[in-house]
């Protein structure tokens, strides 16, 4: 029997995110990576414009998170966190409270966004159960949001361009309010809120949180809104007894220019989801971490058990890497380094607007968003390889072709990935 390649047989045989195994995607194999690049199985080099969705803020195989790797491994790669703890967990724990808000002080270390995210609502649904209120069991959220796919974050997600439709009878069902429109504060208008604050008015006897991207949806549809949406958020959830929940899975650690997209509205969450970048993308870790109001609701029925223990909760190689890797990023000059990043963004891609398959530009830090007037759908036979024969590795979806980058990226590798986003808008016009 003849024997397959590597990308024969993957096509035969694994699914990849959001794919068919019947209609398999077009794969291009990596071999290594370092810094921004990715270096392909057929020898090509192409510069990193999603960081592995996202995560790999410090660039690829960055020394310092590899010896720190190394000397965990020579220790131990994992223990179970039930009955026992390791100095790594802790170590984690003290950063992830020493570089949050004072009032974040209690930490779950999961192992996956979207578990952080189904531990955040947990935390909510038991702090009022304990207390006695066990109708407030839902949540309200806004339309474009994206929280993860395991169900109890899915049921979170937008219901129209989510996966609702096909799970719609296992699903619970939440509440939803517009998006926001304001995109700056200047523009606010109190319709960006009435909505929202109609359904907490209505309902806040049976929710048991809100729950957000602050400032960046993510792949609910690359929307950035005004800081005081979430201001107006708080005050809502304050005055009507509601639980707040951000998550700032892929907002966290400097990614939108602040550590966190919070502190650019000077309110705070209940409860903050983390993820992505913890690990410097390392390996899957996650934390949700939360405040005294909340353990003290938890508390109230005399037990205070959350009910959630994942095998691989706190895994000491994971939380040992995350250590460094929030070391890493607070040594460095990192808000220098994505306000170098905005700046070059805004200045190359604003003059996509005047191409005429483009709806909207938009740009937040370190993220880049060309929007354009039609879906993408019919170019994703042959648009993945031209976007590697440019040198660069983007992953459009929907509408959107967007670049995150690491924050180490130069100037010369970043404008690589925004003109090479100018030659798919061409290619794609001419093709259409």
């Amino acid at each position: 029997m003849k024997k397959s390649t590597n990308l024969e047989f993957d096509a035969a045989h694994i699914w990849h995110p959001y794919t068919s195994v019947a209609h398999p995607p077009v794969l291009h194999e990596v071999d290594s990576a370092s810094g921004v690049r990715l270096t392909l199985a057929d020898g090509r080099q192409i510069v990193d414009g999603m960081s592995s969705w996202w995560s790999t803020i410090h660039g690829y195989n960055h020394p310092r998170l590899n010896q720190a790797a190394r000397e965990q491994l020579d220790k131990m790669s994992h223990v179970m966190f039930g009955g026992l703890t390791h100095e790594p967990a802790i170590n984690l724990a003290k950063r992830l409270i020493e570089i949050t808000d004072d009032s974040l002080q209690y930490v779950f270390l999961a192992d996956s966004g979207s578990v952080s995210v189904e531990v955040a609502i947990k935390m909510a649904i038991q702090h009022w159960f304990a207390q006695g209120k066990t109708h407030k069991q839902r949540l309200l959220t806004i339309r474009n949001g994206y929280h993860g796919d395991t169900f109890g974050a899915m049921s979170a997600c937008d219901p129209v361009n989510g996966m609702h439709s096909m799970f719609d009878n296992v699903l619970p069902k939440h509440l939803f309010a517009p998006a926001p429109e304001c995109q700056r504060d200047e523009d606010w208008q109190d319709t960006d809120i009435a909505e929202f604050r109609s359904l907490i008015v209505e309902h806040h006897h049976e929710l048991a949180a809100v729950i957000l991207e602050p400032l960046v949806q993510g792949a609910g549809g690359m929307r950035m809104y005004c800081p005081e949406y979430l201001r107006q958020v708080r005050a809502l959830c304050d005055q009507h007894g509601v639980l707040l929940i951000f998550d700032e899975i892929a907002t966290g650690f400097g990614r939108t220019g602040s550590l966190f997209a919070y502190q650019q509205a000077g309110i705070v969450p209940d409860i903050l989801c983390l993820g992505k970048a913890l690990t410097g993308g390392y390996m899957t870790l996650a934390a949700t971490i939360c405040n005294q109001k909340v353990t003290d609701g938890i508390a109230a029925d005399g037990n205070g058990v959350l009910m959630h223990g994942p095998t691989f909760m706190a895994n000491p190689l994971a939380c040992r890497v995350a250590v460094e890797s929030i070391d890493l990023l607070m040594a460095s000059d990192w808000q220098n380094n994505v306000a170098n990043i905005a700046q070059q963004l805004e200045a190359e891609l604003r003059p996509y607007e005047q191409h005429e398959i483009v709806k909207e530009v938009r740009v937040k830090g370190a993220i880049g968003v060309v929007e354009l007037n039609q879906p993408l759908d019919d170019c994703m036979d042959w648009l993945p390889e031209f976007i590697v024969d440019q040198g660069v590795w983007i992953r459009p979806f929907r509408t959107m072709i967007y670049i995150m980058p690491p924050y180490i990226i130069n100037e010369t590798d970043l404008r690589l990935l925004t003109s090479a986003i100018g030659r798919m808008l061409v290619e794609i016009k001419r093709r259409s």
